[in-house]
């Protein structure tokens, strides 16, 4: 590659520096710091299950936002290290490598995610659940867990010991349900219902990955972007609460992860789950979070000074979901004026209400996005996600290439001013690469 211009970089799907609320962060240190009463116990081992005035504040911001039927207590909050941390925790203490039979993955998936699984002994059965513009393919699903039932020999004994505050499950099941990553799809209310009747009979823990869903805005740029806004639609976690009398175990069969990542700063490394009050407890008594308690004890601290007055959720309201709208919408302008016109489709758009990081886009004709991004890169100057980098790894069930004439794109990270510039550098690869294959070069 050569020099003299700069890359644009719609691969990368961090938050742009310029969006970090770092003036309330400086206050809220400052504020722990000038108090002994905050900053000696943040300064030392937390309790297990998180930092208690951060869990309550927690609580009622989500049910604020999300508006359950009851209201969330804080006993149903467990402080976590951030979403990907605690996705280990939540495998260490509730599956097991021999008892657990697979983990089901809705796809296109988020891709690092899989080392977790694998980490955790699921290394090759790790399955694809379809999902497109239609839903889940729970049909599919279906068939496929009585398949893997009926294979399980009678009598198969976990490795991990019984332990009394947590439950081994036969099955996990993994998705962002809302403004997913990499497709954007939302999980229709429909599906979510069906998909915790199913958990239910095949004893599925499903862990949501909510990161995304107050990051929300009208896909229409006519339409004007409310200052004050509710939750798209109930998290699994309050269909698993409430559905056909509510859970049918104390851990129930969702957990919700949450992380600030997307809200605050990836670095703050600070997040929480939901389940019921025994889940929420099982996930407090994981080996490292006992050693230590909390994982994040003086970010939580910190955190929590940004929930009395209503600064995060303010931050979220005037400055978080406006930038984004103005991101997301100048993005699609581009893709619209250079894209597709080249024959690139947008297979997924279409709700009235957009959101998260991410549009995923299917490429023209026989076009390979592993082709393709190395020469946008290379010639273009422009990085892009490879479609085929967000499939169940090694699913024996799907093709190596499921994803391959699809490309991920992220408004998040780079400059709001070159989102326009790299998308008609892609649009230059793109016209370059049909080119060459039309010439038969």
């Amino acid at each position: 590659m050569g020099t003299g211009q700069e890359v644009i970089d719609l691969f990368c799907g961090w938050p742009n520096p310029a969006l970090l609320p770092t003036s309330a962060l400086s206050d809220a240190f400052n504020t722990v710091m000038a108090d002994p009463s905050i900053h000696t116990p943040a300064l030392m081992y937390g309790p297990d299950e998180g930092y208690r005035p951060l869990r309550e504040h927690i609580a009622q911001w989500l049910t604020s936002y999300y508006k359950p039927k009851d209201s969330i207590p804080f006993s149903r909050i467990c402080i976590t290290g951030g979403a990907s941390q605690n996705l280990a925790c939540i495998l260490q203490v509730f599956s097991d490598p021999i008892y657990t039979r697979n983990v089901w993955m809705v796809a296109p998936t988020y891709h690092l995610a899989c080392r977790i699984f694998d980490d955790a002994g699921f290394a090759g059965r790790l399955r694809a659940v379809p999902q497109g513009k239609t839903g889940l393919d729970l049909a599919y699903l279906r068939r496929e867990l009585v398949a893997v039932e009926e294979d399980v020999r009678a009598g198969v004994q976990p490795l991990k010991p019984e332990r009394p505050w947590g439950k081994l499950y036969k099955h996990v099941l993994y998705a962002t349900p809302t403004f997913s990553n990499p497709s954007t799809l939302t999980m229709s209310l429909g599906d979510r219902e069906n998909l915790v009747r199913l958990a239910r009979e095949f004893d599925i823990l499903i862990i949501t990955d909510d990161v995304y869903d107050f990051l929300q805005w009208p896909s229409n740029p006519k339409m004007p972007l409310n200052r004050e806004t509710d939750a798209l639609l109930p998290r699994l976690i309050d269909v698993d609460r409430y559905l056909d009398g509510g859970p049918t175990n104390t851990c129930g069969n969702v957990v919700s992860n949450g992380s600030f990542s997307k809200l605050i700063g990836p670095g703050i490394r600070t997040g929480w789950a939901e389940g019921t009050d025994d889940f929420a407890y099982g996930l407090s008594q994981t080996g490292c979070q006992r050693s230590g308690g909390s994982p994040s004890q003086f970010s939580s601290a910190m955190v929590d000074q940004l929930f009395p007055q209503g600064i995060l959720q303010t931050y979220i309201d005037e400055v978080l979901r406006p930038a984004y709208a103005s991101r997301y919408h100048r993005i699609m302008s581009a893709i619209e004026e250079h894209l597709l016109p080249l024959g690139v489709t947008l297979p997924f758009t279409g709700p009235s209400v957009a959101g998260g990081y991410f549009i995923w886009v299917a490429l023209p004709g026989s076009l390979r996005a592993s082709d393709l991004a190395p020469v946008a890169l290379q010639e273009h100057y422009v990085k892009v996600a490879a479609g085929e980098l967000f499939q169940v790894q090694r699913d024996p069930a799907v093709s190596n290439n499921e994803f391959g004439s699809y490309v991920r794109l992220c408004f998040a990270w780079e400059q709001e001013e070159n989102l326009l510039e790299g998308v008609r550098r892609l649009g230059g690869a793109i016209r370059q690469m049909t080119t060459m294959s039309e010439s038969g070069s």
